[in-house]
Parts: structure tokens; sequence; C-alpha cells
């Protein structure tokens, strides 16, 4: 269960509303954008590409037998989405990147999230990295961007960002999904990969 609820596919809407939640004056353009709730055509933006659009590709994969099954277990079930969320997070980075309307933090972490999923594609050949510590890592990559690059204290959200990486990362070595080090190596890909996003465009 904990699984699905920590699924790696929620986790950049997951980001976008601490990040508007705690620094909306970064926002404020997004807001006043918004149709009938506060920031809810970035929220749409948002989970279209990072949510909707890979669970699309998951889906037509399967039914198509590209994909053995939706859980993606092989290495190879995994090369299709990968390229598919590689397009999708690089076109959310590049067009807020073009707009010029979202903070630098905010462009470091899609870049981030693009860079995490250009590396597993290439890991992917040799080892099969856990997609949920990948994306847990990056959640703590970037709130450790706001805390060393930005100077926030984040300290309580950071926290509970860790207690629950390390509920995904237990529910995958339970479910034998993983092995430790395929766990270590997906926290430590996020971590780093949101950090170079920062150290590129911060």
């Amino acid at each position: 269960m904990f699984s699905y609820l920590l699924h790696p596919l929620f986790l950049p809407v997951l980001v976008t509303f601490m990040a508007v939640t705690a620094l909306p004056e970064y926002f404020t353009a997004f807001r006043a954008e918004s149709l009938r709730l506060p920031y809810d055509r970035l929220y749409f933006r948002v989970g279209v590409n990072t949510i909707l659009f890979p669970m699309l590709v998951v889906m037509l994969s399967t039914a198509l037998g590209f994909v053995s099954t939706i859980h993606m277990e092989k290495q190879r079930d995994r090369i299709i989405p990968y390229v598919a969320t590689i397009i999708f997070y690089f076109w959310a980075f590049y067009t807020f990147l073009r707009e010029g309307k979202a903070p630098p933090f905010f462009n470091a972490f899609f870049l981030g999230i693009f860079l995490t999923a250009s590396i597993c594609l290439v890991a992917n050949n040799f080892i099969k990295i856990s997609m949920h510590t990948t994306g847990w890592g990056g959640v703590i990559g970037f709130f450790l961007v706001l805390m060393w690059g930005m100077g926030l204290n984040v300290s309580i959200p950071l926290a509970v960002i860790l207690l629950f990486t390390g509920i995904a990362a237990t529910s995958r070595l339970v479910l034998s999904a993983h092995t430790t080090w395929e766990v270590y190596i997906g926290l430590f890909t996020g971590i780093m990969a949101q950090l170079v996003a920062w150290w590129i465009l911060g």
C-alpha cells in the first residue's frame, strides 16, 4: 500500500504544493493566473506533465505489450517509461525556464528530476534502480537546496520527508522489489541530481 501512496509520480505535485504554500511570494505570477482556486493552473500543468502523461504512456505500453505489467518489475519494462518521463520532465523544465515566471529553485527542481530520469535510463542497462527512493531522494535534495542554497530553515519538513523516504525504502525492501544496494543508489541519485541542478541554475 505504501508503495502506491508514496509513488514517485506524485512527488512533483507534492513539491509544487509545498513550495507555493511555504513560499507564496515567489509564485505571485502563477497565483494571478489562477482560474477558480489559488495556483490551480500551475497544479494542472505540473500534474499533466508529471502524472497524467507518464501514466498514459505506461498504460498504453502495457496494452500494446511493450511493458509486461504496470509494476515494471523487469528492467526492459522501464525503458519506454523512462524515455517518456525524460521528455515530459524536460518540457516542464524548459517551459518554466523560458517563461521566466518561476523562481530559480523551482526551475532547478524540474531540471533535477529530468537529470534523475536520464541517469536512471542509462543505469537501467546495468541495475534496476529504485524509482521510489530516487524520487524521494529528489525531494530531500530539493529541501537541501532550500536550506543550503537559500538559507531557509526547513528542518521540520525535511525531517518529515526523511520519515516518508524511510517508509518508501522499507516498503520496497519488504516487497523484495529491490536490493538494498538499488535502494541506496536511487536515494543518492535523486539527492545529487537536485544539487547539481541547483549548481547549474542557482
